[in-house]
């Protein structure tokens, strides 16, 4: 019997598991099974010594090792196995690089060369919401116009979670202005678009956005998506940003993650946007498709 077949299918019938989760853990539970042979009758030593000698990065190690916890631990509960080869499994240990991010400055050249660029007011908007409220760059793509709240957004994350993302008056004027020019369009997102999914892509809006980096003289190297998400977080927390409100606002499950950003003093979420926010009290004009 195929038993990591077995358990993606019991994770297809649990709430909240994405395609991408399931194809991830098919993806790194094969991997594991290539290089280590039958997974039922690894020991901890083997288990340890795979992650180990993985030429991943920290984050891609910690994704496998999550994938193999969860085969293991349904393992367990079907009572396939009686010993769990990763309990009181560690992780290697290396460096982890600190996040890659923008100067206020250069978010405000990438911010103004949006006007250059075709679709500018949508480009304009889509930047300042990832600027603005850190969201991930799925969440942005997929936003539906029922997150909408006026001045802030409401986010369906990971694993189905939900959070209140405030947003600053640029940001909020920036939407604004997008959604009188997206018009009466059938569609539930606030960026559609004529492809199969309905909405803007991941990959169209990375395209794009590194075209906007060149006509503003910033290497298109140093700009992502992600990026932006990284910009917002340490922004934030140069402004003196708590370090669980951006825990918060990025929608991290576990305060680690965020904690690569380092320590902060504690503030009101609603007053860290309108505060600390480099951007929120600057009245940045929008200008018009060319």
């Amino acid at each position: 019997m195929n038993y990591i077949d077995v358990f993606l299918e019991a994770l297809i019938a649990e709430k909240g598991r994405s395609q991408k989760t399931l194809e991830s853990y098919s993806s790194d539970l094969y991997a594991a099974q290539n290089t280590l042979g039958d997974l039922l009758s690894v020991t901890n030593k083997q288990v340890q010594d795979y992650l180990s000698h993985l030429p991943d990065k920290p984050s891609s190690i910690a994704r496998k090792a999550s994938a193999l916890r969860s085969f293991y631990k349904f393992l367990m509960l079907e009572k396939v196995i009686t010993v769990n080869p990763v309990k009181n499994l560690e992780l290697p240990k290396r460096g982890r690089p600190l996040p890659k991010y923008l100067s206020v400055e250069e978010i405000e050249l990438l911010i103004s060369s949006a006007g250059d660029v075709k679709n500018s007011i949508r480009l304009r908007c889509m930047i300042e919401l990832l600027y603005a409220s850190g969201l991930r760059v799925s969440e942005l793509c997929e936003l539906p116009l029922t997150a909408n709240l006026g001045n802030k957004l409401l986010i369906h994350g990971k694993g189905a979670k939900e959070r209140m993302v405030p947003m600053h008056e640029s940001a909020q004027n920036a939407l604004r202005k997008w959604l009188e020019c997206r018009g009466d369009v059938n569609s539930k997102y606030v960026f559609p678009s004529g492809g199969k999914t309905g909405h803007v892509t991941r990959d169209g809006f990375f395209e794009i956005l590194k075209k906007c980096a060149v006509l503003s003289g910033i290497s298109p190297d140093k700009v992502s998506p992600h990026v932006l998400r990284h910009s917002f977080a340490s922004h934030l927390l140069a402004g003196g940003a708590n370090l669980r409100v951006i825990q918060t606002m990025l929608g991290h499950e576990d305060i680690s993650t965020t904690q690569i950003y380092t320590h902060v003093l504690p503030e009101n979420l609603r007053n860290i946007v309108e505060s600390a926010h480099p951007l929120s009290n600057k009245n940045i004009g929008l200008k018009s498709d060319k």
